[in-house]
């Protein structure tokens, strides 16, 4: 399962490394774009893996509940990564000068904001899929390692919150 999970991870990159070389050196936007859409491809063939892999009387363990949590970062983030692959990838292969803004005081807790609203996103879709999972293998297998991982991820969770909501009330001074 984990191997299917880093195969996943190592996938959605060389996805996003392919679309930006047909982007940026093979001048082919369109081309670009395709690749970028196969992103979401790689999630449902991770969901329909971790589901036959569970059907097929694998006990749930930590690494199912992995899954779900790429997938809900993938689909959550998943436009933030590629903006910020493309951003690197001007300037590390094009050698484009790109300077980004550092954010201060309320635009910094603004900003923390959108990103603990992805981070709820991401949450609710691995949530739902964990929850999905529970009810795929049904009642007579053990799903504590799932139910683990969502109690862990809550932790998580629950501090990014607390972190982003500290940039709101104590915003940073320029």
């Amino acid at each position: 399962m984990i191997a299917w999970i880093i195969s996943a991870e190592i996938a959605f990159w060389i996805v996003i490394i392919v679309g930006l070389i047909c982007r940026y050196v093979f001048k082919k936007p369109k081309l670009s774009i395709f690749f970028f859409a196969l992103t979401p491809v790689i999630d449902l063939l991770l969901v329909l893996l971790t589901a036959m892999d569970l059907k097929a009387g694998t006990p749930a363990s930590t690494a199912h509940g992995i899954a779900a949590i790429y997938i809900g970062v993938s689909i959550a983030y998943g436009k933030t990564m590629i903006s910020w692959a493309d951003v690197k990838f001007q300037q590390w292969i094009l050698k484009a000068s790109i300077q980004k803004e550092t954010l201060t005081g309320l635009a910094k807790g603004k900003h923390e904001m959108k990103l603990l609203g992805r981070h709820i996103v991401a949450y609710i879709i691995g949530a739902g899929l964990l929850y999905a999972m529970t009810l795929f293998i049904g009642s007579n297998t053990d799903t504590s390692p799932l139910l683990q991982v969502m109690k862990v991820w809550g932790i998580v969770l629950t501090v990014d919150a607390i972190i982003s909501i500290s940039y709101v009330i104590f915003p940073s001074q320029k």
